[in-house]
């Protein structure tokens, strides 16, 4: 007797054409299929509820399509670009600094395409985690699932609020994690509209704030500002175009180039997050497609001439650029403006940060309590998870959520910082787990349309270059992963806290994957195994009604538009 996954009774069931039986009719089915010690009742579920009845049910359908865009970029543009920006530059110099990005944009730009596809044929909440269920093994799902909700358990963003305020005052951080603690859980246990909506607002202010440098930048390069004379292309040339670190020579100048692709990488981590709410945006499909397509290339856009212009108002070899103070003091674009005598900025840009803290630790939240209501719907977490509002807000996992809030005091302490960073830092790799899991995820279904006689025309949304993108960023973000922590390797140059927490989540994947399959028996689903009957069906059950949208100066007179 083999023992199935829950996976398999989907397929078994629906291959025996049992949609509208009763349960003896499936348990029937079950029992022939020699599965005597699957879940009968997941199996009914499945029948007669729907792949996403958990999510169409429990969840309100909130947000909408410029929710999803304005969330990407409250989650893309934060303390990667506007204070650690200095510390890349340092090791790659103005030319490597903008190749580290274009290129990591470039795998990121194939990711989300991969996920745009995947998240638009089955919009669940949770996305990578139960697409992984669904199209790979539920093992594999697991194993995201709770690295992913352990990395939301660290409050790091809470800390760092607290840290940006010592811009402005001596008063204790615990003041200030208290203060942001309370905010973080308000704005996310209302609505899901109304957490949409205040980051639909943190999202335009980091517009303004991306202007402001983008435009201060070119003013202080241009020699704009008194005192301040005209700086060119001056720091390509000196100190140069390519900074050497640890290194000397050509190699360098790679081995500084490469060092920096993993704060490059975590610069660009929200990005993928725009699958997370699909359970909860309206009109999913089509909004999860178009705002990832329409949002990356403003997203590389923006990203790509606010660097340029830091390469131009900064040197590499500045001593001030890397001080690392968590503050608005060390980002190499408020040095450049204190150095051109602006005095007002400076506090504009640390103001506009610490809401970019804020976003950051409201998505925590809503990833978190997410991951725990998907993992909950395939009884990897308590069913009391489960559990929503009559907002439709998943409560249990925000309360479990924010009950971790707290560590965030353990950063005041000296002593204790040290272990709070440890155990933050533990599963830093966790977006690149996430961008080889997408790749996957892809990968997988693609696989299984074939198989099933299905074509890529029969997917609700689809790109020519998808296949091919899946492979190109999966392959290259498992090389980052691999070599995420080479300088360790370098004589006399290793580091025992950098490479544990570099390298440490390979082992903890490789636990937890190995630990739920031998406790459940999960199996790998082969290509002809995936359910993507019940997906397709959820598809014509639910079809999306797209309003056509209005011209910009139809909008500004209110007047209708046949």
């Amino acid at each position: 007797m083999s023992t199935f996954s829950q996976d398999k009774v989907k397929s078994t069931v629906y291959e025996a054409d049992v949609e509208d039986c009763d349960i003896d009719k499936v348990k029937s089915t079950v029992y022939e299929a020699d599965v005597e010690n699957c879940d009968i009742r997941s199996a009914e579920e499945t029948v007669g509820q729907g792949v996403l009845h958990n999510d169409r049910t429990k969840l309100k359908q909130g947000l909408k399509e410029r929710h999803i865009k304005m969330l990407t970029l409250v989650g893309v543009f934060g303390t990667g670009l506007f204070l650690s920006s200095g510390g890349t530059l340092k090791k790659t110099g103005p030319v490597g600094l903008l190749i580290a990005y274009l290129f990591v944009g470039i795998v990121v730009g194939c990711n989300q395409i991969a996920i745009a596809e995947v998240a638009s044929f089955m919009p669940a909440t949770g996305a990578t985690i139960r697409h992984a269920e669904q199209f790979i093994d539920e093992s594999v799902g697991f194993t995201f699932g709770w690295i992913s909700t352990y990395s939301s358990l660290m409050p790091g963003e809470l800390s760092a609020t607290a840290v940006i305020m010592r811009y402005w005052t001596d008063i204790s951080p615990a003041v200030f994690i208290t203060i942001f603690g309370v905010l973080f859980v308000v704005t996310n246990i209302y609505t899901i509209r109304f957490y949409g909506e205040v980051e639909y607002v943190f999202g335009w202010l980091k517009l303004i704030l991306i202007l402001i440098l983008i435009i201060s930048g070119l003013v202080i390069d241009l020699g704009g500002t008194k005192g301040q004379k005209r700086l060119g292309f001056h720091y390509w040339k000196d100190p140069g175009p390519f900074a050497n670190y640890l290194v000397g020579g050509s190699i360098g100048k790679f081995v500084g180039f490469w060092s920096a692709i993993s704060s490059v990488v975590y610069s660009y981590s929200g990005i993928q997050n725009i699958a997370i709410l699909a359970g909860e945006t309206k009109n999913s499909r089509h909004a999860i497609y178009h705002g990832a397509k329409n949002v990356f290339w403003r997203i590389i856009v923006l990203y790509l001439i606010t660097v340029f212009v830091l390469t131009l108002i900064v040197p590499y070899n500045d001593a001030l650029i890397a001080t690392g103070t968590g503050t608005a003091k060390s980002s190499p674009f408020v040095i450049a403006m204190n150095r051109a005598g602006i005095k007002v900025l400076p506090h504009i840009v640390n103001a506009l940060v610490l809401t970019s803290a804020w976003s950051a630790g409201n998505l925590a939240i809503i990833e978190g309590s997410r991951n725990l209501f998907c993992l909950a719907t395939k009884n990897q977490a308590p069913k009391i998870f489960l559990k929503t509002s009559k907002r439709g807000i998943p409560y249990v996992g925000v309360i479990f959520i924010s009950c971790f809030l707290p560590l965030a005091y353990m950063s005041c302490s000296e002593s204790s910082s040290t272990v709070f960073g440890w155990f933050q830092e533990l599963v830093s790799s966790n977006t690149l787990l996430r961008w080889i899991l997408i790749s996957a995820n892809h990968i997988y279904m693609d696989r299984a349309l074939k198989a099933q006689g299905y074509s890529r025309s029969d997917l609700p949304y689809s790109t020519p270059i998808a296949p091919y993108a899946a492979w190109f960023s999966g392959i290259m973000s498992f090389i980052f992963l691999l070599t995420g922590g080479f300088y360790n390797f370098i004589n006399g140059h290793f580091d025992i806290e950098s490479f544990f927490t570099r390298y440490f989540i390979i082992p903890l994947a490789i636990g937890l994957f190995t630990f739920w399959k031998l406790y459940k028996k999960t199996r790998y689903l082969r290509p002809d195994e995936v359910d993507l009957a019940s997906i397709f069906d959820d598809i014509k059950e639910n079809p999306e009604h797209i309003e056509k949208g209005k011209p910009i100066w139809a909008r500004l007179l209110l007047k209708k538009v046949e």
